[in-house]
This record gives structure tokens, C-alpha cells and sequence, in this order.
């Protein structure tokens, strides 16, 4: 019978499940010595967020098949560790949706009527109505920094208010934004627009300081921030200086970028509410996370798929050894087709060519699904989840699979409208061959910068000389072969990162059609 470690103060619900069929040890409070002491005999461990699954824990982990993670967030657990020694990390993505949901709504409403402030004077023994005078939601227009199942719930209830509800999310599509009622804009005419605006974003070097004073600056001097989502997405002290400065007139934040709150200013300026990462702490998400963490570790000890792993699940050993090399180049390929097409992909095609059509190439499409997604979610992708969560972002995929080849022995074409990437492998190299049917030979690693254009003289020098001007060396170039006098791509691999305002440069160039940028591992 398996052995099963539930730490942190799981809810019961959860482990009552477990008993039924394993040995179930709690210990609601655990010391990281004692975790290292004891984890060689258990085959799974159940935590919340205050045990660290280090790699150290996991390196004496010899049982260990299995860890839950009793909520969303997995920074408290070494992920890459675990996948190394085979053991599947789960997490909670639903469990706690419709708590987060209801506290950024709590948030919002707390701010825009300035409850927490009023609530105070009263217990105090004040009564100062005209001191905390508010603002209406209804009629007011709502901007949703995100729209994952959070982000979605908020738009939701917000058409309750009566809130014209607008949205930015580069990852969903205009049906998908249509059946929501919500209607899609770009980061900033959300920002000169909303009058309340509620951030639902992952954590991510993208997202890290998404919202500093140059963002609030373009905001209406009456919009009033929320986020629940990750601390660091607003910088906190560009928030201080626009509450304080009144570039905007409030603010309600519930995460933080170090937990507790060590930023003083904050806790004293009156116009913004301050909650101590209760997103997730109600009675119900509790025994949510807990009931659907207990629900795939039972799966998982069982030999099922667990639809919640954050990372790769077992896969048979013949299959591993025959795909896993293109699976990294699948997502590669993602990635690209994701930059190239510059807009939400509501149809994508994979297409598979060769031997390794047979070896079920569907992981190929879901690891392709997994470059597009990943960047911008605030649910970690992987090959178990990846399908499901295109699904609901609007993104319908089509496979083909063929055994025929026609220029190498296996390639994988993504295609979205009128953008397309072909990738193979030469040996355990993998490379780019083909970008909107020009034939190249690209890298795809680090920083590539692509650009259509006019195959005329000079054009490709002028790249040059523009990006050295900025310090930015080309480490090698390709140029797509086509007809002399026509329209040509060239490709080059940067060594340092490019900013928005070298690309606008590089576009300005009358015999350059357009600048893209991948920047595979920043």
C-alpha cells in the first residue's frame, strides 16, 4: 500500500478520499528538516505553500512518485528537480477560480465605495459620510488584463453591474472574447480607456513590471487599480508615487512582490486597500484544492493520466525515446508561428512528415500547442493540459500526419492562415528550414529577428549597420532563397536583446515589409 505525506494543513475532505485506499500521514506543520528526514519513505506528498520541495528534499526522495500541490502557484516546488527524477507535479487550477474570482470583485467594490477606510473611522468612533464619498460601477467600463478562467469569471460578473467590460489578452481570440461579451482592445487603449482595471496575468519576464508609472500615466486620473493575480506585475513603488502624486485615484492589491508586505508606503497611504494574499482563502477553495489534488493522486498512483500535471506525464520508454527529440522543436516552431502571425490563432495546423508519424505524433501538435500558450497564461502548460486550454482560448487544431517526406526524413509544418514554419532535425540538431515558403536554415535558439523584404541592394547592410548602432551583434544570418527582383526574408540570430524601438527603427525602412522578433529563451 502506498504511503502518502499531506503537509501545510490540507483540508480533511481531501485526505478522507485518500484513506479509503493508501496510508495517509498528516503533519499540518512540518519543519524542512524534518521533510528531509522522513520524504524516503513516502510515495507522494501533498503540500500548500509553506513546505519547499526542494531539490535537496527530492534528491532523498526515492519513492516519491507524486507531488500535489494543493493550490495554483508551484514556485515552492523544485518542478524541474521532480520532472528529472520522473516524479509528476500536480497542482489545483480550478479549485480555488471562483474564490479569486469573488475577491477581486470584493476588491473592486471595496475601492470604488471606500469600505475599508469607512469601516475603520466607524470603530473608531467617527462619522464622516462626505470624507468617503464613492463611485458606481454601473455604467463604469472594466479593463480585464487577461482572460484565463479567472480573468473570464471577472468579465462575467461584472455584465451583472451593467460595466462595459473591455479586455486585453494576446492569447484569445475574438470569438472566444465575443461569447464573453467582452470586447478586445490593445494594452494601451485599455489603459486611456477603463475606469477600473484588474490584472489576471501570469508572473512572467513579459509581465514583470507591466504596469509602472509610465502605464498609470496614460490612465485616467480616476481609475482605480486591482490586482489579485501575481505581485510584480504592478511595481509597487510606482504605485506608491501615483496614489500619492493622485496620478490615479485608488488602488486594492492582494499579492505582493515580497510576502509579507515589506513596503511601508504602501501600508500608509489611505487610498489603496491592502489584503494579505487571501485570493484563495475561503472555506470552499480550501476543500476545492484539496478534494482535486486527492483526486489525482489517486489517478496517478493508479497508472491514470492526471489532467492537472505540470509536468510531462509518463509516457511508454519506446515512444520517449522516438519523439522526444522533436518535441523541443515543436515548441520552437510554436513559438515562431506565435511571433510571425501577430495576432490570437483561432485555426492551426500541425502537419507531420516521415517515420515519425507514426510514433503518436499527436504529442508533436500538443507541444506546438504548448510554444504558443506558454508565455502568456496564468496556468502552467503542459502535454497533458495544452490541448484543453486551446480549446478554451478559441484555437482549433487540425493534424495531418503522413508518412511521406519529400526534402528530409521527418518535418513538422505549423501553419496559422497565412503564416507557416517548417522545422526538422539534422542528426540532434534542430533547425528552421522554411518560414512562409522561403527556404532557410535557422537555429532556433536565443534571439532571431525576421524580416520580409525587397530583394534589392543594400537593404540587408542597412539592418546591419542600424542594429550595430545599438551594440547588437549578429552572431549569423540567413537569406531566403527566391527570384532575383522579388521579395526576399532574411533571418538573422542576435546576440543581445532588442527593444520595441529597434524593431520600429528596422521597420522603418521603406524596403522592409516587416521585423519580428523571437526571443526563444529570454
Amino acid at each position: 500500500m502506498f504511503n502518502i505525506l499531506a503537509a501545510d494543513g490540507i483540508a480533511g475532505e481531501g485526505i478522507e478520499i485518500l484513506k479509503k485506499d493508501f496510508n495517509v500521514e498528516v503533519r499540518d506543520k512540518i519543519s524542512h528538516e524534518e521533510l528531509l528526514e522522513i520524504i524516503p519513505k513516502f510515495d507522494a506528498l501533498i503540500v500548500r505553500s509553506a513546505s519547499k520541495v526542494t531539490a535537496d528534499v527530492l534528491s532523498r526522495a526515492d519513492k516519491l512518485k507524486i507531488i500535489g500541490r494543493a493550490g495554483v502557484g508551484v514556485d515552492n516546488i523544485d518542478v524541474k528537480a521532480a520532472t528529472e527524477k520522473g516524479i509528476i507535479v500536480i497542482n489545483s487550477p480550478d479549485g480555488n477560480t471562483i474564490a479569486a474570482t469573488e475577491h477581486t470583485f470584493a476588491m473592486m467594490l471595496a475601492v470604488s465605495r471606500n469600505i475599508p477606510q469607512a469601516n475603520a473611522t466607524m470603530h473608531n468612533g467617527g462619522w464622516d459620510r462626505k470624507k468617503f464619498v464613492g463611485v458606481q460601477l454601473h455604467n463604469k467600463i472594466l479593463g480585464v488584463i487577461g482572460l484565463g478562467r479567472i480573468g473570464a469569471g471577472v468579465a462575467k460578473r461584472a455584465q451583472s453591474f451593467e460595466m462595459e467590460v473591455i479586455a486585453y489578452d494576446p492569447f484569445v481570440s475574438a470569438d472566444r472574447a465575443e461569447s464573453l461579451g467582452v470586447k478586445l482592445v490593445e494594452l494601451e487603449e485599455l489603459f486611456k480607456t477603463a475606469d477600473f482595471i484588474t490584472v489576471h496575468m501570469p508572473l512572467t519576464k513579459k509581465t514583470e513590471n507591466m504596469i509602472s508609472l509610465a502605464e498609470m500615466k496614460m490612465m485616467k486620473p480616476t481609475v482605480r487599480l486591482i490586482n489579485c493575480a501575481r505581485g510584480g506585475i504592478i511595481n509597487e513603488a510606482d504605485l506608491a508615487v501615483a496614489l500619492q502624486e493622485k496620478i490615479i485615484a485608488g488602488a486594492a492589491v492582494d499579492v505582493f512582490t515580497s510576502e509579507p508586505l515589506e513596503n511601508d508606503t504602501l501600508r500608509s497611504l489611505p487610498n489603496i486597500i491592502l489584503t494579505p494574499h487571501l485570493g484563495a482563502s475561503t472555506i470552499e477553495a480550501q476543500i476545492g484544492v484539496s478534494v482535486d489534488v486527492a483526486g489525482g493522486i489517486l489517478d496517478a498512483l493508479n497508472g491514470k493520466p492526471v489532467a492537472t500535471a505540470v509536468n510531462m506525464p509518463h509516457i511508454p520508454a519506446h515512444i520517449i525515446k522516438q519523439i522526444t527529440p522533436y518535441l523541443d522543436l515543436a515548441e520552437r516552431l510554436g513559438r515562431t508561428i506565435t511571433a510571425l502571425h501577430k495576432k490570437p490563432i483561432s485555426k492551426l495546423e500541425v502537419k507531420v512528415n516521415g517515420k515519425i508519424a507514426d510514433s503518436n505524433a499527436s504529442l508533436i501538435s500538443t507541444a506546438v500547442l504548448k510554444g504558443i500558450l506558454s508565455d502568456a497564461l496564468d496556468v502552467n502548460v503542459n502535454f497533458v493540459n495544452a490541448n484543453l486550454i486551446a480549446t478554451e482560448r478559441g484555437i482549433h487544431l487540425s493534424e495531418i500526419m503522413s508518412k511521406t517526406a519529400e526534402d528530409f526524413s521527418n518535418t513538422i509544418t505549423v501553419t496559422a492562415d497565412e503564416n507557416s514554419v517548417i522545422g526538422t532535425l539534422f542528426g540532434s540538431e534542430e533547425r528552421i528550414v522554411n518560414i512562409n515558403n522561403f527556404r532557410v536554415d535557422v537555429d532556433p535558439h536565443s534571439r532571431i529577428l525576421i524580416c520580409p523584404h525587397i530583394n534589392r541592394p543594400g537593404v540587408i547592410g542597412a539592418v546591419g549597420t542600424l542594429l550595430a548602432g545599438y551594440n547588437i551583434n549578429i552572431s549569423s544570418m540567413q537569406v531566403g532563397k527566391t527570384d532575383i527582383g522579388g521579395t526576399n526574408v532574411m533571418v538573422l540570430t542576435v546576440d543581445n536583446p532588442i527593444t520595441p524601438e529597434v524593431i520600429d527603427k528596422v521597420k522603418e525602412n521603406d524596403a522592409i515589409f516587416d521585423a519580428t522578433l523571437v526571443a526563444f529563451d529570454d
